[in-house]
């Protein structure tokens, strides 16, 4: 079914969503001012533009897909990003799909953030050797890389039926164009958590953070989008609009000043939740559905909240690497996580945001109070509050992640 012709959801709320979504412009480029102008999915694919960096491309493969005779995917993900059962220590959606298909899922948590988990598997991309994973996940920004630099495959639409049912605005992002290389899994935003017991008063924005009485228990992200993204907001900058050096400059002279004065804690990738379940950090910069299982886990002890001056949205990508054999695997893969009764069980889970159309409505059979949680179907106040960081030219890549990797330390 061709993408004017699919359906929308019956559900009227998710009907008007999807259509104002659909209708709105792709691309943000107002001042803070006018934040209201654009929609979930107009961010969402906006979020897709912002990285370009360096790199060599990949040496020419011909890669043999052994999905017919070896009935296996092996899937780099990255950490509280399935749905898993503490008791039988296996992941439901996997188990079914395994029992759907005869296909085994050997599923990793490997990814702790996009610039390690780059840094590791570059150099086997680069030669167009086979890097153990059929399918990984990473950020639109990363994503763009590694589509321009040749390091995935393009898929076979035609064993992915299910496409038809991803968000209206995502199924044509900058940086692929006609998704031939890549699906969104889920999106999300960056804010600010804290411990409501350990500091009731509690943080409205980024500056909050530097209050002296949490010295030593702040984390922040080591996503330079994430992190610099919300400092930059913090100074009244719009991210998705022109912004340069003078502007990144003086964010990152006040993270470099709050890692340097001991007030940061810690710069960290998805490893910062073990300090804030160890009680080591108070507050920090995080990742939205983070927070919601740390909660349902710990007794709800954490507070998340898109910071007043507004937060990060962002989305991560499943692709096929360059060399990977099991391709059709994958796709089959990619596809059945595209079923919306099934999205609607990954993300009342992870309790990121969904970008299946029709999984709030199957969510109602699930968890029915999750249906209006904002953090998995977000509300258009907090929309508004959400921006993307913008498109980087080469240049610009590869000067403002080294000086953000020197001011950590990294």
């Amino acid at each position: 079914m061709s993408h004017s012709q699919r359906r929308l959801p019956e559900d009227p709320q998710i009907r008007a969503l999807a259509q104002a979504l659909a209708a709105r412009s792709m691309s943000r480029r107002s001042v803070l001012g006018a934040a209201g102008a654009l929609g979930l999915t107009g961010l969402l694919a906006a979020c897709g533009t912002s990285g370009t960096g360096g790199g060599t491309s990949a040496a020419p493969v011909d890669v043999t897909d052994l999905s017919d005779s070896e009935k296996v995917v092996n899937w780099a993900n990255w950490t509280l990003y399935l749905d898993y059962d503490d008791k039988t220590k296996k992941y439901p959606t996997l188990q079914q799909f395994t029992k759907d298909t005869g296909i085994k899922v050997n599923y990793s948590e490997d990814i702790d953030g996009n610039d390690t988990y780059y840094g590791k598997v570059q150099g086997q991309l680069a030669a167009g050797q086979d890097i153990g994973q059929d399918i990984f996940t990473l950020t639109d920004w990363m994503s763009a890389r590694l589509i321009r630099q040749g390091y995935t495959q393009e898929l076979d639409h035609g064993n992915i039926p299910n496409i038809s049912n991803l968000l209206p605005n995502l199924q044509e992002v900058d940086f692929d164009p006609g998704r031939k290389h890549s699906l969104t899994w889920q999106s999300g935003y960056a804010g600010i958590a804290w411990n409501k017991k350990r500091f009731p008063k509690g943080l409205k924005t980024v500056a909050d953070l530097w209050q002296p009485e949490l010295k030593g228990r702040i984390t922040v992200l080591d996503e330079m989008r994430d992190t610099m993204g919300l400092l930059m907001l913090d100074n009244g900058v719009d991210i998705s609009g022109q912004w340069g050096e003078s502007e990144f400059g003086t964010a990152l002279d006040t993270l470099r000043q709050n890692i340097s004065n001991g007030q940061i804690r810690q710069v960290k990738g998805n490893a910062y939740k073990e300090d804030f379940i160890s009680g080591d950090a108070i507050a920090g910069i995080v990742w939205s559905g983070d927070i919601v299982q740390m909660n349902f886990e710990n007794d709800d002890q954490w507070e998340f909240v898109l910071p007043e001056t507004g937060g990060t949205l962002w989305s991560d990508n499943m692709m096929v690497p360059i060399a990977a054999p099991h391709k059709a695997n994958a796709e089959k893969l990619m596809n059945f996580y595209y079923e919306p009764q099934v999205a609607a069980e990954v993300a009342a889970y992870v309790n990121f945001i969904s970008p299946v159309v029709g999984a709030r409505e199957a969510m109602q059979s699930i968890d029915p109070e999750l249906v209006d949680n904002p953090l998995i179907f977000p509300t258009e106040e907090d929309l508004n509050r959400a921006f993307a960081f913008r498109s980087l030219e080469p240049e610009e890549e590869t000067s403002f992640s080294s000086e953000f990797q020197s001011a950590i330390g990294a």
